[in-house]
């Protein structure tokens, strides 16, 4: 068949990989010039950690399976089993990951609990002041800024996919799509992958769809000059992850809440070094719209005093600054939202922070669904 894929995103360009490897030809639509959201406004993380028990973990193991297929015919996603360490400086922090360690799922999770010195031995630039970290083997790591070019690239050598940036879709027909350039893509079926993008034609032909929006901050610094030879995350990032609650993360929350900015700002540390050798470190949430057109310092301050803290070093200078919007579907068990707009026309949006970690299993998903 002849899909049209609207949306230059992780998601879209993982429908249009699932797409090409089952034979059909792809035409692909993107209103920027190149993808500009959360796609490539993130940490590049493969985070199995922290997902749900049930269908979001079982989605996130087999995301990371194909992240790995893909990567082996892709070495331009730097793709890296990296593993993730969440650094942990006190007992209500130590008794979240000992419960999450009892949980019949911590081994598909690759779970362990590491002493503080199995902790530097495994990552020795973590030479700040904890006491344990637990330590997940499926975590792993992309480069999310040339991803979606790399994957084109791999894409076009199958002479069997179209790349045409910089045209907003404006129609849906019973034969295709009408670009803002007049052009009609003829094609049997259409999917719309296009993010925190729901109004102009997504909200024509959706309405309003059981998806919010959800604002962040992060950074990136210079070179840190070592090798971090994990991701990193401080034990915040328990609150925000669904595999960690229990008993244990609500006694944390009673005798150990957040400091004032941390808690203003729904914050967590999470740390991965790029390729070359820079951190990416984030990040906040943000719900209440209308979002800032701006971003704010305290944020900032706060995750470079802890991230400086866990690597008992001051942070590198950071160097750019950035904030993202993502969509995030409002059903908790929902791994994405996903429906039918026309005959032969589908939306899939809304996988929230698991975009990155999750797309590759999400598009094979939606091609099954679809029989594609």
């Amino acid at each position: 068949m002849r899909i049209l894929i609207v949306g230059g995103g992780v998601l879209g360009t993982m429908h249009a990989w699932q797409a090409i490897r089952r034979g059909h030809d792809v035409v692909h639509l993107e209103r920027e010039p190149e993808a500009r959201g959360a796609s490539v406004r993130n940490f590049g993380l493969v985070w199995v950690s922290g997902r749900a028990a049930g269908p979001e973990l079982t989605t996130a193991l087999r995301a990371r399976e194909l992240w790995q297929t893909i990567a082996e015919q892709t070495p331009a996603l730097g793709f890296r089993a990296n593993g993730s360490l969440t650094v942990l400086r006190t007992e209500a922090e130590r008794a979240v990951a000992e419960t999450a360690m009892t949980k019949a799922d911590a081994a598909e999770r690759g779970f362990k609990l590491l002493t503080a010195a199995e902790t530097r031995q495994l990552n020795p630039a973590l030479r700040g002041d904890f006491t344990a970290a637990l330590w997940c083997e499926r975590d792993a790591a992309v480069e999310p800024r040339p991803a979606q070019p790399a994957l084109r690239a791999a894409l076009h050598q199958t002479g069997r996919y179209t790349w045409l940036p910089s045209r907003e879709v404006r129609t849906l027909t019973d034969t295709g799509v009408t670009d803002d350039h007049g052009d009609h893509h003829e094609g049997d079926v259409t999917i719309f992958c296009t993010g925190a993008w729901l109004s102009g034609l997504v909200r024509e032909l959706a309405g309003e769809i059981p998806v919010r929006r959800v604002r962040l901050q992060m950074a990136q610094t210079e070179p840190l000059g070592e090798t971090l030879t994990t991701s990193v995350a401080d034990a915040d990032s328990f609150r925000y992850y669904p595999a960690f609650r229990s008993d244990a993360l609500a006694e944390l929350g009673r005798t150990q809440p957040q400091g004032d900015v941390a808690a203003t700002h729904a914050m967590q540390l999470l740390m991965v070094q790029r390729l070359d050798g820079s951190l990416t470190i984030g990040d906040t949430h943000e719900y209440d719209q209308p979002f800032g057109f701006d971003v704010t310092e305290d944020p900032y301050e706060h995750l470079a005093e802890v991230a400086g803290a866990l690597l008992g070093r001051p942070l590198p200078r950071i160097r750019r600054r950035w904030a993202g919007v993502y969509a995030q579907a409002l059903d908790p068990a929902a791994v994405v939202h996903r429906e039918r707009l026309a005959d032969n026309a589908f939306l899939v949006t809304g996988p929230g922070g698991r975009g990155m970690t999750c797309s590759p299993a999400i598009a094979e998903d939606t091609a099954l669904e679809l029989g594609l």
